[in-house]
């Protein structure tokens, strides 16, 4: 594509956002749900284009940032963009980290420091791991004691850079049980005081499968894995067997069958056969399966972006809004002192980085109140004072 073809490509881009803003301010009153999906479907619509030099890459990024410019609630968009780029490095997905880390930069420059600070935080986390796990593989602890035919790597995230992952339980088989243990004693043996939690949700695994019909390799999630070993010792398991013996969460665990018996690569096999996971049914080990590659990527559908993981990340963000409105209402005070409820009110506009309504600050200045940060003046309740 030519610079001139670039120019009529970003001048359309520019045109249909435009003509966008408009609809969702007039028929969609600003909802931020729905800026969002404007937002990934312009970042799926840029990224189509396949193989593209660094040079057309670092042109298409700084075309990505004049539409970034457009965006009001930049925390909803940061939010997202952390739970995508969470996704992309835990799974090894990114196309290029070079082209990340470039973004990002972009974005700090327009954002300042503050913006990408947690963005920063999730490289330095995925290369101190590295160092982290080869310093484990070389340490007593892993020679003398690891379970023999298990390799594990281990990311070890930093609370507040990460999305929040819900915590989720699932019985692990012994040997990754012990695998855990021995890494856990290693790392706090190395970052004494600190504390490990391990999120099973996010695990991926390959098991080796030996199918009648040729072994394979079968690329899947950790619940995927500790369902598929109970098959080691048993041909077939009612779905009650599989909740008691896996732990795994009720939903969690019929998502994961689905996806081992009803999705396109079906190493098991479900009885009845059909779409949804019943409590009566059944489920058994897939001996007529076969597949003309030798690793298989058996999707996960709990990995699948849901709706309610769009409302949780937006109600996250919501909920961290209103700790920065108290925050700057209780800094704007504290400095000023006395202050009237216009004046107030217009500070705040000024600070806040996000579209607020003035009814959401006077619910804020009404929260602060009622926790004595600050008080009505009892000859003017248009006045504020700060409470020290």
């Amino acid at each position: 594509m030519d610079e001139e073809k670039d120019k009529d490509l970003v001048a359309c881009l520019l045109e249909f956002k435009t003509s966008l803003d408009m609809i969702w301010e007039e028929s969609f009153f600003r909802n931020e749900m729905f800026a969002q999906t404007m937002k990934d479907a312009f970042e799926h619509l840029i990224n189509l284009r396949q193989g593209a030099s660094e040079e057309e890459l670092e042109r298409t990024l700084e075309k990505v940032l004049v539409l970034f410019r457009f965006i009001q609630g930049k925390d909803v968009f940061e939010a997202f963009y952390k739970k995508d780029l969470a996704k992309r490095l835990l799974l090894g997905k990114s196309a290029s980290i070079d082209a990340e880390k470039s973004m990002i930069s972009k974005l700090k420059t327009e954002c300042g420091s503050q913006f990408t600070n947690k963005l920063e935080g999730m490289f330095k986390d995925i290369e101190l791991s590295k160092e982290i796990n080869d310093s484990f593989k070389q340490s007593s602890q892993a020679r003398m004691k690891l379970p023999i035919g298990i390799e594990m790597s281990v990311h070890v995230l930093t609370t507040g850079y990460w999305p929040t992952y819900p915590p989720m339980d699932v019985k692990l088989p012994h040997e990754l049980n012990v695998y855990q243990d021995i890494f856990k004693e290693f790392y706090l043996s190395k970052y004494s005081g600190r504390r490990l939690m391990w999120h099973n949700s996010l695990g991926q695994c390959v098991l080796k499968a030996d199918f009648p019909k040729g072994k394979k390799e079968l690329a899947v999630s950790l619940f995927q894995t500790v369902v598929l070993m109970l098959f080691n010792d048993t041909q077939k398991l009612s779905f009650e067997d599989i909740k008691d013996s896996t732990g795994i969460e009720d939903k969690e665990l019929r998502r994961t069958l689905q996806s081992l018996a009803c999705g396109k690569v079906r190493v098991l096999q479900k009885f009845p056969k059909g779409r949804e996971v019943e409590d009566e049914d059944t489920f058994a080990f897939n001996e007529e399966f076969s597949a003309p590659l030798y690793r298989i990527k058996v999707n996960a559908i709990q990995m699948k972006e849901t709706i309610e993981e769009n409302t949780s990340t937006t109600e996250r963000v919501f909920q961290d809004r209103q700790y920065q409105i108290d925050a700057a209402i209780v800094r704007i005070m504290k400095t000023r002192k006395i202050l009237s409820h216009t004046l107030l009110i217009t500070e705040l506009f000024q600070q806040l980085k996000f579209p607020i309504k003035p009814t959401d600050l006077k619910k804020r200045i009404e929260s602060l109140i009622d926790r004595e940060y600050l008080e009505r003046d009892k000859n003017n309740p248009q006045i504020y004072n700060y409470l020290a």
